[in-house]
């Protein structure tokens, strides 16, 4: 990022910044036709992947400002301060947006759950089945309306939900 960011003069780098942080935050980002004499379009797409990826995760790791600097160690001093004032003055609206995308990935919740356990003892095609089901029932809040929603798995299947919850939850973990 250092060799690219340098392109631009000091006046206009707290402008693309600010325009970068504009895209994170879900409005117009900066354009590549008001840089397009300043950049070729592969630099320009590296420069705004990792300014991006740097404002989401200082942000979203909470980064103290001595770790913002060192990351922009090769930037340059006068970039680094510039990358870091934007940083300090927008960091709380870096969050919401955050925070707004991560809740948009579903806007469902889980109310209550029932769960029963069966054994199948045989089928129209085999005498002697002997195979336990369970039976899992969720009641899911939905834009605000309740629904129903009912699961039969195989003990193979009642795994491989209990792996992917399990490891969900070392995820939700790992945030806090």
């Amino acid at each position: 990022m250092n060799h690219i960011l340098a392109k631009l003069s000091p006046g206009e780098c707290p402008k693309l910044l600010h325009r970068v942080v504009d895209g994170v935050c879900g409005r117009e980002p900066p354009r590549f036709a008001d840089y397009s004499d300043t950049w070729s379009l592969v630099e320009w797409m590296e420069l705004l992947d990792s300014i991006s990826s740097l404002f989401r995760v200082a942000v979203g790791k909470n980064m103290p400002d001595k770790e913002v600097l060192a990351v922009l160690a090769d930037v340059g001093s006068g970039c680094g301060e510039t990358v870091l004032t934007v940083l300090r003055a927008r960091r709380e609206e870096i969050r919401q947006a955050l925070v707004e995308r991560t809740n948009n990935v579903s806007s469902s919740t889980l109310q209550d759950f029932d769960w029963q356990i069966k054994l199948a003892l045989s089928s129209d095609k085999i005498s002697c089945l002997q195979t336990p089901l369970i039976n899992l029932s969720l009641d899911v809040k939905e834009n605000g309306a309740l629904k129903a929603v009912s699961f039969e798995m195989n003990r193979e299947e009642l795994q491989t939900l209990i792996g992917s919850l399990e490891a969900a939850n070392k995820v939700v973990l790992q945030l806090k």
